[in-house]
C-alpha cells in the first residue's frame, strides 16, 4: 500500500521560509515524478512545483525564484523549500507522486499559513 508522509507546514510571517518534505513508501512501482500542489480556500488545486526522476522541473509562475523543489531519489522523498513567502501562498499543500503504471497518489495535505 502506497503511503505518503508529509511534514513541514506551519505558520510563518511574510518574508519567511518553510521547508516541506514528503516521503513515499510501499510501492513496487517506479516513480516518474514527485511534486507539490496547493489549494487555497475557495480556489482550485494548482500545481506548485514538480520534479521528474530524470531531473526536469516545472514551477508555477507565481513561485518561480522563491520556491525550490528537490528530490532524494534513493529515499523516494521530495522537498519544497519555500522562501520569501507571501500571504497569497497560504494554502493546504499536497504532495503528489506519479508512479509508472499506477494512478497518481496524494498526501494528506499540510497547512501553510503566511501572516502579513
Amino acid at each position: 500500500q502506497v503511503q505518503l508522509v508529509e511534514s513541514g507546514g506551519g505558520l510563518v510571517q511574510a518574508g519567511g521560509s518553510l521547508r516541506l518534505s514528503c516521503a513515499a513508501s510501499g510501492s513496487i512501482f517506479s516513480i516518474d515524478a514527485m511534486g507539490w500542489y496547493r489549494q487555497a480556500p475557495g480556489k482550485q488545486r494548482e500545481l506548485v512545483a514538480q520534479r521528474t526522476t530524470g531531473g526536469t522541473t516545472n514551477y508555477a509562475d507565481s513561485v518561480k525564484g522563491r520556491f525550490t523543489i528537490s528530490r532524494d531519489n534513493a529515499k523516494n522523498t521530495v522537498y519544497l523549500q519555500m522562501n520569501s513567502l507571501k500571504p497569497e501562498d497560504t494554502a493546504v499543500y499536497y504532495c503528489n507522486v506519479i508512479y509508472y503504471g499506477l494512478a497518481p497518489r496524494w498526501g494528506q495535505g499540510t497547512q501553510v499559513t503566511v501572516s502579513s
